[in-house]
Parts: C-alpha cells; sequence; structure tokens
C-alpha cells in the first residue's frame, strides 16, 4: 500500500492540487467578505456588499481574482488526463464523456436542491422579492461550470492545435478574444463577449498544457517575474482607456482580455514558488489537508455560497451575532464566521460525495454511449449554468436545469451490450 500511495505521489504535481485548493478557499473568504447581513443601531437589517465597499478593493482583484489561475490549472489536469487516455486507447468522446459526467452530476445535486426550496418557498408566499434575490445570489457561482465545462470539452481539439503548432494556438486564441473585446466595445453589443467564454478561458486553459510541458518550470525565476511585471503592465493601458474596469471581477462576465494578462502572471509566479510550495507539500498533513478538501472541491464552490447565505440569515435570530455589516465588529466576526461556513460546508459534502466522486468507468457487458449521445449531453450540461449566467436563478430556470442535467447523465450511462442469439442449425431428414 505505501509503494501504491507513493507511485501514485510521484505522476502528480502537488502543488497544483494545493493551488486548486487555495483557489477554492480564497472565493469562499471573497464571497464571506462581499455579503453582509446584519442589523444597525435601530435593529433593522441591513443587506448591503461592505468589501466591494473598500477604496482598495479594485486594487486588490489584481490579486484576488483567481480564476483565470484556476482555469489554467484545471488546463494543467486535462491535458494530462487526456494524453493519458490516448495512451490507453481512449478516444475524444470518452473524455467529454467523463467530464462531462464529473460536472453535471454536482451540479445536478445543487439545481434538485434550488427547484426544491424555491417551489416550498412559492408554496409558501414568501416575499417574491426576496425569494429572487436570495436565489440570484445563490447561483452566483454557477457560471463557472458552464465556461469551465465548454473548455474542457474543447480540451481534444486544443490539445491536438498545442501539439502542432502550441505558440500559433495560444497567440490565435490571444488575438481572436481582442478581436471580441473590440468588437464589443465599439459596438456596444455586451453579449458579443459570450464568444470569449472560448477565446479568453481557452487562453487561461492552454497556458496548462504549457505548463504541463514544463515551459514555466524551464525558465528562471527572474524571468518569470519579469514576464508577470510585463503581464501586469500590460493590463493597464486598456484599464486607463476605459475600455476594461480597474474592478478584475467586473471584467469577469463576458471575460475580457485582462483575464489572459492575469493568467500569465499567476502562472508565472506559481511556477517561482514551486519549490518552497513542493516542499511543503512533502509534508503528509499538508498532503493529507490537501487531498480532503481537493476531493470536495466542486462541492465547496457550488454549496458554499447558499451556506453562507443561510448562515447569514441565522445570526439574524441571535442577539448579537449579526453587527451592522463593515462595522468593525462585522470584520472581526469574519473568522469565526469563515470557520462556522467551513463547518456547514463539510456537513453538506458528507452526503453529497457521491455526486462528486461519479465513475465514468463502463463496466465489463456494457458499452459507452454513442458520440452523439455524448455531444448531446454536453451540450443539456452547458445550458442551466449558462442560463444561469445570462438570466440569474429562478424556479423555473431551477426545474428546467435539473430535467437538462437529469436527461444528460442518462444520455452518458453505459448501455448494455446486447448478447446475439444462438444460430439455429437445421438438420436434413
Amino acid at each position: 500500500m505505501p509503494d501504491a500511495r507513493a507511485a501514485l505521489l510521484a505522476r502528480r504535481d502537488l502543488v497544483v492540487d494545493l493551488a486548486r485548493v487555495a483557489c477554492v478557499l480564497l472565493v469562499v473568504v471573497i464571497h464571506l467578505m462581499m455579503i453582509g447581513v446584519g442589523l444597525d443601531a435601530s435593529g433593522a437589517i441591513v443587506v448591503s456588499r461592505p468589501l466591494e465597499a473598500q477604496p482598495w478593493f479594485d486594487a486588490a482583484t489584481w490579486v484576488g481574482q483567481i480564476m483565470p489561475l484556476f482555469f489554467a490549472l484545471g488546463g494543467f489536469t486535462a491535458v494530462t488526463s487526456w494524453r493519458s487516455l490516448q495512451r490507453r486507447g481512449g478516444t475524444a468522446a470518452d473524455f467529454i464523456r467523463a467530464r462531462t459526467m464529473r460536472l453535471a452530476m454536482p451540479a445536478l445535486a445543487l439545481f434538485a436542491f434550488f427547484a426544491a426550496v424555491l417551489g416550498a418557498a412559492t408554496l409558501a408566499r414568501v416575499d417574491p422579492v426576496l425569494v429572487e434575490t436570495v436565489a440570484a445570489g445563490a447561483g452566483t457561482p454557477l457560471w463557472f461550470l458552464a465556461a469551465f465545462l465548454l473548455v474542457q470539452c474543447l480540451v481534444p481539439v486544443l490539445a491536438g492545435l498545442h501539439r502542432r503548432a502550441p505558440r500559433l494556438t495560444l497567440t490565435s486564441l490571444a488575438a481572436a478574444a481582442v478581436l471580441v473585446d473590440a468588437v464589443r466595445v465599439s459596438s456596444g453589443v455586451v453579449d458579443v463577449g459570450l464568444l470569449n467564454l472560448v477565446f479568453v478561458w481557452g487562453f487561461a486553459q492552454q497556458l496548462g498544457f504549457w505548463y504541463a510541458d514544463c515551459w514555466f518550470r524551464r525558465r528562471t525565476p527572474p524571468q518569470l517575474v519579469g514576464l508577470a511585471a510585463a503581464a501586469y503592465l500590460l493590463m493597464w493601458p486598456g484599464v486607463e482607456a476605459g475600455w476594461y474596469s480597474s474592478d478584475m471581477l467586473t471584467n469577469l462576465n463576458p471575460p475580457t482580455a485582462p483575464l489572459m494578462l492575469l493568467g500569465v502572471a499567476q502562472i508565472c509566479l506559481l511556477s517561482v514558488l514551486h519549490t518552497p510550495l513542493s516542499a511543503l507539500m512533502s509534508s503528509r498533513v499538508a498532503q493529507a489537508a490537501v487531498f480532503f478538501i481537493g476531493s470536495r472541491a466542486m462541492t465547496v464552490y457550488l454549496w458554499h455560497l447558499p451556506v453562507i447565505i443561510v448562515v447569514a440569515g441565522l445570526t439574524l435570530l441571535v442577539p448579537g451575532a449579526a453587527p451592522e455589516p463593515a462595522s468593525a465588529a462585522w470584520w472581526a466576526s469574519r473568522p469565526v464566521v469563515l470557520v462556522v461556513v467551513l463547518g456547514v460546508v463539510w456537513l453538506v459534502s458528507v452526503p453529497l460525495a457521491r455526486f462528486e466522486a461519479v465513475s465514468a468507468t463502463v463496466p465489463d457487458g456494457f458499452r459507452r454511449p454513442r458520440t452523439a449521445a455524448v455531444v448531446v449531453a454536453a451540450a443539456l450540461a452547458f445550458i442551466p449554468p449558462f442560463s444561469v449566467m445570462q438570466f440569474f436563478l429562478d424556479l423555473r430556470l431551477a426545474l428546467v436545469g435539473t430535467v437538462l442535467l437529469a436527461a444528460s447523465m442518462l444520455l452518458d450511462r453505459p448501455r448494455r451490450l446486447q448478447m446475439s442469439a444462438p444460430a439455429t442449425t437445421r438438420v436434413r431428414r
């Protein structure tokens, strides 16, 4: 068993595992500081966004907007898995099916939960404005599922282009993203920017391919720091010209070119820190903590915001537990609330862990579904989170999303092989 464990660790970049867990936890911390629910001096309920009100917030997003790094890390994992699958004789359909199932199953549980809760709230005649506000906030992280699934399904194509022409592929994605931004800014048609779900996030994912090829590891620390600094400097002219917001969270949907530059800077800085982080991950305690959280990363990401909202609501019922947002007492309470939220999310993850651990293995006596079914299943899994990204979550989208995600999982299920009937032998008399 120790030998098997050592072999598994030897095949993994533990720094990538650590970085992915850190990204997820940072998202939780940021949302915890962005959602302010409390009571003012008169006892009235106050709802605000304290973090965004801070004068340093925009500058902090140039560091705290870590989604480009998350997509790059996802690209590293995806291209590594794709290359391994190819060596075993797997196909693009096999890869897309596995990626779809591992994202659709956790999403199905969440959409079903929202459908039940919003349905019950509607039947109980809860204030529709309150229900709409809470649902829209709780569904905010779902945009990630749409963008991540889209570029993950493109991995077989983009990995092939990367193998043949890595520089041309990367620069083409960057040029396409800049062109989309130019059309969006000049025309004023915001939805044109949705094309950058492919180009911006595809570029960030491609950085993970370069990381898998050890391109960044072959650069010296001064080179990496210089490249990161150049990426940050290149972000400034577009912001100064008013083409992009100085708030990198605003540049998220639709995704814009500064996020590509952020991705370059972040993957460079991660590479600079690779040696000390590797030393940290040599500890069994660190490995255990990272693997424990990492095995529930999608559950933590999808469920942390509903948990934060519920915890914030419950504090209103406890005297002194809900200070006015942005007050000194409110900021001082954040560490305690973070521990509570993470504890509740852990409890939630116990029954939900099996949804995240869904297996794409095809057992003996079965075959994988046909390629057409795999493609349709991926499209069905993409539609619900994309719709939430565009129109915000409500009861109708929760119900439709539950149905479409369930259909996606059914289409991707293994098919039983048809047993051929034994041949009938004619006997001449």
